[in-house]
């Protein structure tokens, strides 16, 4: 088996561990997807794969928040640790304000 691009830490961290993958971060049917890359994190725009393998062929890992196997439920607050070492908070409840997405923490290395 391969090597996931992510860890899950506590109830509601996300630590991306890939460079060469992105994440793509669904969080149940209603929320926006977030896509997070190795230099930040953004809303998702594009169209969003069908599956796994189709999210594969875009350089991408597709992780569903509600999914059993990470967090087995919707998340209204998030929080994603880039490579470069920034934590960022994803307040859903936020959504369409300056406040969704934002730096909680910068680490220095």
């Amino acid at each position: 088996m391969t090597e996931k691009p992510f860890l899950v830490s506590g109830r509601n961290t996300l630590i991306h561990k890939i460079r060469k993958l992105d994440l793509l971060v669904i969080n149940g049917d209603d929320q926006p997807p977030v896509l997070v890359t190795h230099k930040g994190i953004k809303e998702y725009t594009g169209v969003v794969p069908d599956n796994k393998r189709d999210a594969k062929l875009l350089d991408m890992e597709m992780l569903d928040v509600t999914n059993i196997d990470i967090f087995g439920e919707e998340k209204t607050l998030l929080f994603v640790q880039t490579i470069n070492g920034k934590e960022y908070k994803i307040d859903y409840s936020k959504h369409g304000t300056p406040l969704f997405i934002k730096i909680h923490q910068e680490n220095a290395f």
